[in-house]
This record gives structure tokens, C-alpha cells and sequence, in this order.
């Protein structure tokens, strides 16, 4: 059995408290010569795995994605069930409705490495009264003449010439 991340900060805790690794060990649930390692590397187990880079299944839609990125580069607006829908009318036989979320995935993948560009949005803040506050201000009247320079040099407001 593994050890988890939680049985880990468990001994790392009861380690740091009493400094006694033997009964941190069993307080968080793991063998003396495992709470030994994880003491010594001072990492969570999910810090020291690998990430798999290896595919667990072949590919099934391998030989008609060339196809499906073909499309997708055309009409990039095309959803991943409507083409699967279409693959699945085209060739009943070699695909499985169970393949859709499969399938949805790997479209997904391919709109983040060669879809098109996202359009930028920049989230507008709006913070209550701070338009009425410039409107009392008269730092809205006629932002064409404000100087900026903290006078109110706006067309017919400015003091008068003699």
C-alpha cells in the first residue's frame, strides 16, 4: 500500500513535535523504515512521482485525426459531438458511442496547440460611486479639455480672462 500525502504531513507534524520517529510512524499509519525515507527526502509522495508520459491504450481515432484536424482547421467553430456524430454515421462498425468524451478531449487538445487564437477580455472593475464622485468633481464634463494636471481647464468652466 502507498502512503498518502495526508499520512505524510501526519508524521511530519508528530515528528516536528516530539522528534521521535518511531512513534510519529505509528501515530500517522506507515512503517518505521518509510517514515525514515520520507523524513530524510522532506517530500509528499505525490512530489516524488513521476508524471506518466506513456499511453495507457492505442489511439483509437489515430488514423482519422488527420482528417478531423483538417476540418477543425476549416471550421474551427465545429463542436467535438458533431464531428463524432458524423464519424460515427460514416463508420458505425469501428466506433463506439462510449468513445464521445475520448474524442471531446482530444479536440479539446488540438484548440489549445493549433485552434485559433482566444479572444483577450479584460474584466471591468466597477466600483460604486466613483462615477458620481468624478461627475461632482467636474472631472467628467469635458474630458476632451482636462488637462490632467489637476486644474479644471475645461472649454467655458476655467476661470474668466479679464
Amino acid at each position: 500500500m502507498r502512503c498518502t500525502d495526508a499520512q505524510v504531513r501526519r508524521l511530519m507534524e508528530e515528528f516536528s513535535n516530539h522528534g521521535r520517529l518511531e512513534r510519529a510512524a505509528l501515530k500517522a499509519g506507515m512503517n518505521r523504515k518509510t517514515a525514515a525515507k520520507y523524513v530524510n527526502v522532506g517530500c509528499l509522495p505525490s512530489d516524488l512521482r513521476e508524471p506518466r508520459t506513456w499511453r495507457t491504450r492505442d489511439d483509437p481515432f489515430e488514423d482519422v485525426w488527420s482528417e478531423v484536424a483538417e476540418r477543425l482547421a476549416a471550421a474551427p467553430e465545429l463542436e467535438a459531438r458533431a464531428l463524432f456524430e458524423d464519424l460515427l454515421a460514416r463508420e458505425p462498425d469501428r466506433f463506439d458511442a462510449g468513445q464521445l468524451r475520448t474524442f471531446q478531449r482530444r479536440v479539446k487538445q488540438w484548440r489549445a496547440r493549433e485552434g485559433p487564437e482566444k479572444e483577450v477580455f479584460f474584466q471591468q472593475e466597477h466600483r460604486p460611486g466613483e462615477a458620481a464622485q468624478l461627475l461632482a468633481d467636474g472631472r467628467l464634463r469635458d474630458p476632451q479639455h482636462y488637462t490632467g494636471a489637476g486644474d479644471r481647464a475645461f472649454a467655458g468652466h476655467g476661470p474668466k480672462a479679464a
